[in-house]
């Protein structure tokens, strides 16, 4: 497969330090075509050129491409995640790669540790062009996936990357310290102590039990149930209309342009919304009667801007469905900040104090929205954590996360890594 000096595929014998080193400092050419030893990789006509060339004209340090049928997204400062999908295979400018270096001793993160390295000088460039095809690396559904990080069997492997990420924004000036702001006490009057949230749009089929979960709850002071019914064309809004509880409020906002985010702030800014708003999704379940407690105790012992609790994945009848618990274990007080920039997601359920929320904002849209207003939040709050299971996460055929087409895939990873740029820039700038 070779097409001059340089132009080959090299496959590491894993990605450690040692290993990267081996490539970078063995190569013979000015570019080097790292490939994943796994996949099967059919190159197209001119591939090896085209990335050559983009690297020598433009002076990325990086290139990566689309393969026949899976597009990907564009580099940006915000996709420092280390499962970004860049493909099977990578082309290096070599003199880049010998200038950024790696630390020694990484046993699975020398090459994420190079492509971080290299960023800091060097652009990472897509060519948006199906330059070769590929067989599948990982066929299990999207949904199984996504929670890898979460594995405790890959604890070690997680520990590794935080540790090369919290590195790399420490270089660029963008790491926290775990000095935190104090949650000042508000002039701000509110209906009840606490809010349960539920956007909702066409969930006929759990929007009663969802209510039911929280009206339900047993508690020593007032709350309401918020729900923001986003013009449901099934029997939801019926069904709602039908709760004969006076702590049901009923928001069906005048808006038709609103997203889960654009929802939340209609129950934010409600006069009826508590001091505290605390997140029930419109077909999942509390654990019991004493999730509401629960959660506003840990919100007052901080006090913290914010709480997050864990989460035991479910099936439509509620039996448990791998990857099981959700605790989000990764998170410490000292760094889960700045990992948090690495991974995709914060966990669930969601808790706020209103009166700091309301001074961020959700964004109106229907993915991320959660992970914008936690990632502002943790620059200047602490956040707390329940590690124990206080909701249930329902994965059924129409739940949002389940089996995404990648058009959509792209588009929310997208969204995250363009979440993520706003945020690193706003830290490197304190």
């Amino acid at each position: 497969m070779t097409r001059g000096a340089g132009l080959k595929l090299v496959y590491p014998r894993d990605y450690s330090s040692a290993s990267i080193q081996e490539l970078i400092e063995d190569a013979d050419g000015d570019v080097l075509f790292i490939a994943d030893p796994r996949v099967e990789i059919n190159p197209g006509p001119r591939m090896f050129e085209r990335m050559a060339q983009i690297v020598r004209e433009t002076g990325a340090g990086w290139v990566y491409a689309d393969a026949v049928g899976h597009p990907r997204i564009d580099y940006q400062l915000g996709s420092i995640r280390d499962n970004f999908d860049f493909g099977p295979l990578i082309c290096v400018s070599v003199q880049a790669g010998r200038q950024a270096g790696i630390d020694a001793g990484w046993k699975w993160g020398g090459l994420y540790d190079l492509r971080l390295r290299i960023s800091e000088k060097h652009a990472i460039v897509r060519i948006p062009e199906p330059l070769y095809a590929a067989s599948t690396l990982d066929a299990r559904p999207g949904a199984q996936t996504q929670f890898d990080y979460v594995d405790p069997r890959n604890r070690e492997y997680q520990i590794e990357m935080e540790q090369i990420a919290s590195a790399y924004l420490k270089r660029i000036g963008a790491w926290l310290a775990p000095n935190f702001a104090e949650v000042a006490e508000t002039a701000a009057t509110f209906a009840v102590k606490a809010s349960v949230v539920i956007p909702v749009r066409n969930r006929e089929r759990t929007i009663f039990q969802a209510v039911q979960s929280a009206l339900g709850q047993r508690t020593d002071f007032a709350f309401n149930v918020i729900v923001v019914d986003n013009h449901s064309t099934d029997r939801t809004t019926e069904i709602l209309r039908g709760i004969g509880d006076s702590r049901l409020k009923h928001i069906l906002p005048q808006r038709r342009d609103l997203g889960i985010g654009g929802c939340w702030n209609e129950a934010l800014y409600s006069p009826e919304c508590g001091q505290y708003a605390v997140q029930l999704d419109s077909d999942d379940l509390y654990v019991d009667d004493g999730v509401l407690r629960r959660i506003i105790a840990e919100l007052e012992a901080g006090p913290y801007a914010m709480v997050i609790g864990a989460y035991t994945m479910v099936d439509f009848s509620l039996k448990e469905i791998a990857p099981g618990l959700i605790d989000h274990r990764e998170w410490t007080r000292e760094n889960g900040r700045n990992n948090a920039l690495r991974i995709n997601g914060f966990g669930a359920p969601r808790a706020f104090n209103t009166a700091v929320v309301r001074r961020i904002g959700f964004p109106n849209v229907s993915y991320g929205e959660d992970y914008a207003v936690a990632l502002r939040i943790s620059r200047d709050y602490e956040i707390g954590r329940i590690y124990e299971p206080v909701y249930l996460c329902r994965r059924w055929e129409g739940n949002s996360d389940s089996a995404l087409p990648l058009e959509v895939s792209n588009r929310y990873d997208s969204y995250k890594d363009w979440l993520r740029t706003l945020e690193i820039r706003a830290r490197m700038r304190r």
